[in-house]
């Protein structure tokens, strides 16, 4: 069973899935088409003193710029809310996300909220934030313990690649 798959979709370069001309495929993973294709179009806002809008594959040049005034390489849009896209009750998410900020302080990670929402407004957005410096594994790994089915990763191209665990 595969754990997670990368998802290039500004270059059309991916490890697995393979490409398609205008989606991929996604045969190995448990996510529902449509909750992957609204992974694919939502907005994720990073919100504080440089506000940006992260889009799946097209690069950030304010994102890219915050890694730059962070002196990191990469970063990871993530929350721990709605675990496997199962909507939960406002504060059972609140929790879920302060638990989460106070592991990040703990770790001394810097992070900024954000929050991510389908333009359609059918789900609620969901609190989130950009952990700058996190790698690739520690993101996935991260990602997994909240019972996640995505995150977003960014290196150091500043280009949001959607990050599935199913």
């Amino acid at each position: 069973m595969r754990m997670w798959l990368l998802i290039e979709q500004a270059s059309g370069k991916c490890v697995d899935p393979p490409f398609l001309s205008e989606g991929f495929l996604f045969s190995d993973s448990a996510i529902d088409q449509g909750t992957i294709q609204a992974y694919r179009e939502t907005d994720y806002r990073i919100l504080g003193d440089a506000p940006a809008t992260l889009r799946i594959g097209v690069a950030s040049p304010a994102l890219a710029a915050l890694h730059k005034a962070h002196h990191a390489d990469s970063s990871a849009f993530i929350t721990a809310c709605n675990p496997f896209s199962q909507a939960c009750d406002e504060a059972a998410n609140a929790e879920r996300q302060a638990a989460l900020a106070r592991e990040l302080k703990l770790r001394s990670l810097s992070f900024i909220d954000g929050i991510g929402q389908h333009p359609s407004n059918q789900w609620p957005g969901e609190a989130s934030f950009l952990v700058l410096g996190l790698t690739l594994e520690a993101a996935r790994t991260l990602g997994i313990r909240l019972e996640q089915n995505a995150i977003l990763w960014s290196g150091p191209d500043a280009v949001p690649q959607l990050i599935l665990f199913r």
